[in-house]
């Protein structure tokens, strides 16, 4: 069975909703701004265990499922007039969105309770500093440098010569 909530999903121009699930109905079903898909729209099936994506890039129809063991957490992104709840996956086109509002009391009591349901932590993105820089792995990095295989000049070895002494030569 499928539920739809009618305070969410995109919406209309001119509205002033903002998006609001409301994580004791799942499963909930929305559409939420893509905007790589067709029409920028994609639909979002939430479900206790797994997250589904329909959307559709050039005519092309797809449908991805997503366990929610997958996401990383759940995070507080914006700014002070409007701050987003999302569950956050490693790749930002599978991040959804739960919660718009400006409400901080709102926001604070909702993100308790999306990561006590999924079991996920609660990530502050605005605290988070980005990663350092990983080296890149390189498949002749433990090769010799170059600069050490050149030849040195000007240290020409002489070969030893032999002065006044008797020339062995085998002859047949």
């Amino acid at each position: 069975m499928r539920r739809q909530t009618a305070t969410c999903g995109v919406a209309p121009a001119g509205s002033g909703r903002s998006l609001r699930l409301d994580p004791l109905s799942l499963p909930v079903r929305f559409d939420a701004h893509d905007p790589r898909a067709d029409g920028h729209v994609r639909q979002i099936e939430l479900h206790r265990e797994r997250v589904v994506l329909r959307r559709a890039v050039r005519g092309m129809q797809m449908a991805i499922n997503v366990r929610v063991s997958d996401f990383t957490g759940v995070a507080l992104r914006g700014n002070d007039e409007a701050q987003t709840l999302v569950l956050v996956h490693r790749d930002p086109s599978l991040s959804v969105p739960l919660l718009v509002s400006a409400d901080g009391d709102e926001l604070t009591e909702a993100w308790a309770i999306w990561s006590e349901l999924f079991a996920l932590p609660q990530l502050d993105e605005g605290a988070r500093k980005p990663a350092a820089r990983r080296r890149r792995a390189n498949a002749i990095r433990a090769r010799r440098p170059k600069f050490l295989m050149r030849r040195r000049t000007g240290m020409v070895r002489e070969l030893p010569v032999h002065r006044e002494e008797r020339e062995i030569i085998a002859r047949n």
